[in-house]
C-alpha cells in the first residue's frame, strides 16, 4: 500500500500529540551549560522538518511548534565548559553586548541546518531535471536553461527580502500567535487557488507544462514566495499556488515547488550554517544533527514521492481543512 500524505499529517499529529504529552524539558538555571538534544527530540525534529517541508502546511511553522512542546524554548545564556558564553553572535561595534547563544536560538538554527537532509533527497529524486540544468548552463539544453532562469527569478524576491528582514521576522513572528494566523490564511488561499483551478481546467485551462512558463509567472511564484517567509504560510504552499496562478498543471507546479525549495533550502541551510553552525553544534553536538537531517531526509523522500498523485486525485482541500483544525487546537492549547 502506498504511502501517501493522508498518513504522513496522522503520524505527525500523533507525534505531535505525544509530544505535548511529554513534560517540558528542564530549562537551564542562570549559569548553567550547554544543553544536550535527546536522540528523542532530534528524530522528532527531522521527521517533522522532512515530512512538513514539501506538503503545503507550513514547517517552520510545525517546528516551531514542535520546539514548543519539546521544551526547546529555554531564554538562559549558555555557557562552555570554561564557563564562558557560547555566542549567537558575537560581540562587535555595532553590537558591543552581543547575543548569546540560548537553548531556543539553537534549536532553531538546528533546524534550518538538518533540511540539508529534505535539499539530499529532492536532489535525488530530481536528479534528471539537474542534469538538463547544468546542461542547460553549457548550452546543450534549451529546456533546463529555461527551466534555471525561471528558478533563479522565482528565488531572488525571497532571498532578498529575507535577507533584509530576516532579525525582525525571527523577532516578532516566531510565536504560536503567528503561526495560527498564517495557517488560516494559507487555508483560505489553499482553497481560493483550488477553486480557480478547478474552473480553468473546467474550461481548458491549467494544463501549462514547466517549458511553457516564462520570466513574468517566475517572477510572480517568487513575489508570493516572500509571503512565505511569514511562518506557518508554507513556501511549498505558496509555490504550489502559484503555479495554479500561473495555469500551470498540478503535477508541473508541485515539480516547481520541489525544485524551487531546493535552491532556496540550500541557501538558508548555508547562510544559517555559516551565521550560527558552529555555536548551535557546540550546543547540541554532531551526532544529533546527522541524526536529524537522516531523518529528515527519508520523510521528505516519502513527503515528496506521494504529494504528486495525491494532489491529482484529492487537490489541497484536505491540506486547508488540515490547517484550519490545526489552528483551531493551537488556539485552545497555547492561547486561550
Amino acid at each position: 500500500m502506498k504511502t501517501t500524505p493522508v498518513r504522513l499529517l496522522l503520524l505527525l499529529i500523533a507525534l505531535t500529540t505525544a509530544a505535548v504529552a511529554q513534560p517540558p524539558a528542564a530549562v537551564p538555571s542562570k549559569g548553567a551549560p550547554a544543553a544536550e538534544l535527546d536522540l528523542v527530540d532530534a528524530i522528532v525534529l527531522g521527521f517533522v522538518e522532512g515530512i512538513t517541508e514539501f506538503l503545503p502546511v507550513s514547517s517552520t511553522g510545525h517546528l516551531i511548534i514542535a520546539n514548543q512542546v519539546l521544551g526547546l524554548n529555554g531564554e538562559t545564556p549558555l555557557l562552555d565548559d570554561t564557563g564562558q558564553p557560547i555566542w549567537y553572535k558575537w560581540p562587535s561595534t555595532k553590537d558591543p553586548n552581543g547575543v548569546p547563544m540560548t537553548v531556543k536560538l539553537a534549536a532553531d538554527s538546528y533546524v534550518v541546518v538538518i533540511q540539508f537532509g529534505a535539499i539530499a533527497a529532492v536532489a535525488l529524486l530530481y536528479w534528471r531535471s539537474f542534469q538538463s540544468m547544468a546542461r542547460g548552463l553549457i548550452g546543450s539544453d534549451t529546456t533546463g536553461r529555461q527551466l534555471l532562469i525561471n528558478l533563479i527569478i522565482a528565488f531572488i524576491p525571497a532571498a532578498v527580502v529575507g535577507l533584509l528582514a530576516h532579525d525582525w521576522i525571527e523577532l516578532h513572528l516566531f510565536s504560536i500567535g503567528a503561526v495560527v494566523s498564517a495557517q488560516v490564511a494559507g487555508a483560505i488561499l489553499m482553497l481560493y487557488a483550488e477553486r480557480r483551478q478547478l474552473r480553468r481546467a473546467a474550461l481548458g485551462g491549467g494544463r501549462r507544462h514547466l517549458s511553457d512558463l516564462g520570466p513574468r509567472q517566475a517572477a510572480m511564484i517568487g513575489a508570493l514566495q516572500c509571503v512565505s517567509l511569514w511562518p506557518g504560510t508554507s513556501r511549498s504552499m505558496m509555490a504550489i499556488v502559484g503555479g495554479y496562478f500561473a495555469d500551470l498543471e498540478t503535477r508541473q507546479a508541485a515539480e516547481f515547488s520541489f525544485l524551487l525549495g531546493f535552491i532556496t533550502l540550500a541557501a538558508a541551510t548555508v547562510y544559517k550554517g555559516y551565521q550560527t553552525g558552529a555555536a548551535m553544534i557546540a550546543v547540541f553536538g554532531w551526532s544529533h544533527v546527522l541524526v536529524g537531517a537522516a531523518v529528515a531526509a527519508v520523510s521528505a523522500a516519502l513527503a515528496v514521492r506521494s504529494l504528486i498523485g495525491f494532489l491529482n486525485a484529492f487537490g489541497l482541500g484536505l491540506f486547508a481543512a488540515y490547517r484550519l483544525i490545526l489552528a483551531l487546537v493551537l488556539t485552545l492549547w497555547f492561547l486561550l
